[in-house]
């Protein structure tokens, strides 16, 4: 599987009101692993960047004076993302804007959900962790990622840290400790966990008794007839007696 974790940096929020991208970010993956083979360019927008977006990313209009135009690298970088799975954090916005660039070429161009598929991770981590803050910076410090990096949002930085986001989101439990130690510091307290002695009395073990035994099997024939004889526990039976 190629996926790319994408971010970008523009000169305001609003696309329909004339703001462009100035930043594309991107990082590589393949089988879940990142290659190295990335994409990272500044644009020049044609336009001033508002105060507010230059608080946050930290590019000016100056810097950007010389840097190619969306339209210079288009073909490029559809090239690099075709058929891969995108990767975003607040896909709607990164995606309206590559759609309103991909708009103004000469050329029409198809949407780029036509030709990759998105993964919003932060439609992802609102349903793994509802009622909290799921922002970039208060995933990265649920799952013990360092972004001490991040003074000011960056389109490739932001990729990089996403990547290793989504790989913790996906890759199976990351804090091992209610209190939300992680398994680096888990391992470090391992020597504090009391262990069972090998020698100790056997565990006491408490059998159905016949009213308990005759409800089971109440239950179980309830639910094969409702099921019209699909009750996986009466077939696994069947099929271990059969042999």
């Amino acid at each position: 599987m190629r996926q790319i974790v994408l971010d970008t940096e523009t000169t305001g929020l609003d696309p329909a009101q004339g703001h462009r991208i100035i930043e594309i970010g991107c990082v590589e993956m393949v089988d879940r692993r990142l290659t190295g083979r990335n994409f990272h360019q500044y644009l020049q927008p044609d336009r001033e960047i508002d105060k507010a977006a230059e608080e946050v990313h930290g590019i000016s209009n100056e810097f950007l004076a010389d840097k190619p135009r969306f339209a210079d690298l288009a073909e490029d970088f559809l090239e690099y993302i075709g058929g891969s799975e995108l990767i975003i954090h607040n896909a709607p916005f990164d995606i309206g804007f590559l759609n309103c660039e991909l708009g103004r070429l000469a050329a029409a161009q198809p949407l780029i959900e036509s030709f990759c598929s998105v993964v919003d991770t932060l439609v992802m981590a609102k349903k793994m962790h509802p009622g909290q803050r799921n922002s970039l910076d208060a995933l990265c410090k649920r799952y013990g990622i360092d972004n001490s990096q991040r003074e000011l949002h960056g389109a490739l930085l932001d990729s990089e840290i996403l990547a290793e986001v989504y790989l913790a989101m996906t890759g199976g439990q990351v804090n091992l400790l209610l209190d939300g130690t992680n398994e680096t510091e888990a391992g470090s307290i391992g020597a504090g966990i009391r262990r069972l002695p090998a020698q100790r009395r056997p565990l006491k073990v408490v059998y159905a008794g016949g009213d308990e035994l005759e409800f089971h099997l109440a239950c179980l024939a309830s639910i094969d007839e409702a099921s019209g004889g699909g009750c996986i526990w009466n077939l696994a039976k069947e099929a271990a007696e059969s042999g």
